[in-house]
């Protein structure tokens, strides 16, 4: 197997989620180090346009979005698995909501004045203006939770997941699950980006004792890697041969044609290639760029929106 190079930055909460998976399932990855705000060129080389944080690099197949780089490492190491059943069904769905509702709510409530503060301290002079108008434009209009109802919703959501650990150390059994990860990373970037918000866990121990034991998996084995040795690969590789999944064809467009892929809510920037495969979970599409090579780049169904390029 090519090895898992991963793009992400240090303070990015939905890194943090597949870091812990990687540590969990004891995989070694490469570590690439990629701005947290556009131009990001040398991503964009793999991906096309596709820019939001983080993406999985294997040879010349490239993987956005957390939910489906989370079923890309449960095919590569299917134990200890991340869909343990009789549960999985439940824990995707409840992972689904741990990385809209939840992570939207925790936001709302992280970036609140004291919050924001911490966050840019001892940084250059406008680089929360930058940041912020950075993410409002990737937000594509979607309304931010304003603090104060934001604090109540995450306080309420606090307590619901305290509930859930009553009759286990993780949330939906003894061991950690999609859920686990999902809902952790949000809860992460309080307690760790914008500690002086982080007494309110304080009504929630039982969610503090959880977060020490999901901490404690660890990012595993990884070593530094350069974007440029990174594209190097992707240029020396060829993608991985597609499986024979049926075609599941839900917008009347073929096979070959020339398509644009876009995240449904944040993140509006295309990438536009040849169709080549849009199974029952995932979208994949080829592209050929001039640093990179040809790559496949893969989405998963739910959250991007699929449309063919019409001739102007």
């Amino acid at each position: 197997m090519s090895a898992l190079i991963f793009h992400h930055y240090p303070t990015s909460p939905f890194s943090e989620k597949i870091r812990l998976m990687l540590g969990y399932k004891h995989l070694p990855w490469k570590s690439v180090v990629i701005p947290s705000i556009a131009p990001k060129p040398d991503l964009v080389a793999l991906t096309g346009g596709y820019r939001k944080t983080p993406v999985l690099q294997i040879g010349a197949d490239i993987y956005c979005d957390t939910a489906l780089i989370s079923d890309v490492l449960e095919h590569l190491q299917p134990l200890p698995s991340l869909y343990p059943e009789p549960s999985k069904g439940m824990a995707r769905t409840l992972a689904q909501w741990a990385d809209s509702t939840l992570f939207w709510t925790a936001m709302g409530y992280n970036m609140q004045p004291k919050g924001v503060a911490q966050m840019f301290d001892h940084m250059p002079p406008g680089t929360a203006q930058t940041f912020m108008e950075d993410r409002q434009a990737m937000r594509k209009g979607m309304q931010r939770l304003h603090p104060g109802d934001a604090t109540a919703a995450y306080k309420s959501y606090l307590r619901r997941l305290s509930d859930m650990l009553d009759s286990g150390a993780f949330l939906l059994g003894d061991v950690p699950c999609i859920t686990d990860f999902a809902v952790y990373h949000p809860l992460w970037f309080t307690r760790t980006r914008t500690s002086v918000l982080a007494d309110i866990f304080n009504i929630t121990p039982a969610v503090l004792e959880w977060m020490d034991r999901m901490h404690a998996i660890g990012h595993g084995v990884f070593e530094k890697f350069s974007a440029a040795d990174a594209i190097a690969v992707a240029a020396a590789s060829v993608p991985a041969p597609l499986h024979d999944d049926i075609f599941q064809d839900e917008h009347g467009i073929a096979l070959g044609s020339r398509v644009h892929v876009t995240s449904e809510s944040f993140g509006p920037e295309p990438t536009e290639g040849e169709l080549v495969a849009a199974t029952r979970m995932h979208y994949t599409l080829r592209r050929t760029d001039a640093r990179a090579g040809t790559v496949h780049v893969h989405f998963p169904r739910i959250g991007f929106v699929l449309k063919a390029v019409t001739a102007e």
